[in-house]
């Protein structure tokens, strides 16, 4: 069903008193006045990721592609969102002014790499920006999208409108190695047109889940761009396909000697040793990928550093940076002296994923203990 059959289903729950019914929609998170009502809130969330209590519909307004870069605009209903400000999350309600929420992806066309980079969004209609155009999306991870970014927006209503990307270069702090070097270095711009009618927000489907799987550790599948549904629905580039989701590499088709994958903070963090010359010349590198436990998102916007001890003498330590490869992907990585067989490696998280969080993940990712390795 789509959601407002859900809400109108909702409004007519059998023989009760207004007041009764008004307290019972408050509690199961919907508010009257809104068109665009949350969907229930699970309550006593573990710190951990978590069954949400609905799974949405999204489909693809289309594609674009400029250079190096490819862009993939999506949309779904209005929902609320967590910011994430060091340790502290806020909240973002939906308003009733939202229109949709809007989803942007980014990658590498050559690697199909999704790419956290700068991004500049803007809207424009009859060739001209609208008033409430977002400039900046949040960068965020939700269950079933991965990793994008992402706001809800307000439109001056149904028509025709152009999203204009600016995306990149990719430098700065992200260091580029193998196929990436030398590449991205300048700015893409890339535009999806596309047609905004309120039906098709209404006509999403909706899909609530059992209500006594509520808050079980777990996560909803990543959505299928191929299922004939989502990204069907949109136009651009045939040359460029279905957007990848965001996620990272398994490890085991990682090279270089695997360290294994530990929890900590409900996140899954792989590590490997390598000895390829060109992240360290004549010593070894360590890449760890911080990724969602159950569907390998990537953990981008994370600070990490790293202790290597040997027979109980320190040997090597540092932050790791973040970095783009080829083979690796998206990661973060330190070149130290040549570790050996026996050597203790421990990672620290200096300050948790500066991701946007929708429901399911904004609970997690915050409490870690340090994570221990054995060479």
């Amino acid at each position: 069903m789509n959601r407002r059959g859900f809400l109108r289903g909702a409004a007519g729950i059998g023989a009760v008193g207004a007041a009764g019914l008004a307290g019972c929609l408050e509690r199961l998170g919907f508010e009257e006045e809104s068109a665009w009502a949350n969907p229930p809130l699970v309550e006593n969330r573990p710190d951990a990721v978590y069954l949400p209590s609905s799974r949405e519909e999204m489909r693809s307004y289309g594609t674009a592609a400029d250079g190096d870069y490819a862009v993939a605009l999506s949309y779904t209903f209005p929902h609320r969102f967590w910011l994430v400000n060091g340790d502290e999350t806020e909240l973002v309600e939906v308003s009733t002014d939202d229109s949709l929420h809007l989803m942007t992806t980014v990658w590498d066309r050559e690697t199909r790499t999704v790419l956290p980079v700068d991004m500049q969004l803007e809207i424009r209609q009859d060739g001209s920006p609208i008033d409430d155009g977002i400039s900046s999306p949040w960068p965020m991870i939700s269950q079933r999208m991965g990793f994008h970014y992402g706001d809800n927006v307000r439109l001056p209503g149904e028509g025709e409108y152009t999203v204009r990307v600016r995306a990149g270069p990719v430098g700065g702090d992200l260091e580029r190695t193998g196929g990436f070097e030398g590449r991205l270095e300048s700015q893409g711009s890339l535009e999806v047109d596309f047609e905004y009618t309120r039906s098709d927000i209404n006509d999403l489907s909706f899909q609530t889940i059992d209500e006594n799987r509520w808050g079980d550790e777990g996560a909803l599948s990543l959505m299928d761009h191929g299922d004939g549904g989502d990204h069907e629905s949109g136009h651009g580039d045939g040359d460029i396909g279905p957007p990848p989701m965001g996620q990272a590499p398994a490890l085991e088709d990682l090279p270089g000697e695997s360290l294994g994958t530990e929890r900590s903070g409900d996140a899954a963090f792989a590590a490997l040793v390598t000895d390829a010359d060109r992240f360290a010349d004549g010593g070894s590198y360590l890449a760890v990928s911080p990724r969602t436990p159950y569907n390998d998102v990537l953990l981008p916007l994370t600070s990490l550093s790293a202790t290597v001890e040997r027979d109980g003498t320190v040997v090597g330590e540092g932050s790791l940076a973040q970095a783009l490869d080829d083979e690796l992907g998206y990661h973060y990585g330190l070149a130290v002296d040549e570790l050996a067989t026996g050597d203790r490696v421990t990672v620290t998280v200096d300050a948790p994923p500066q991701v946007s969080r929708h429901d399911g993940y904004e609970t997690a990712f915050f409490e870690f203990e340090d994570i221990t390795y054995t060479v």
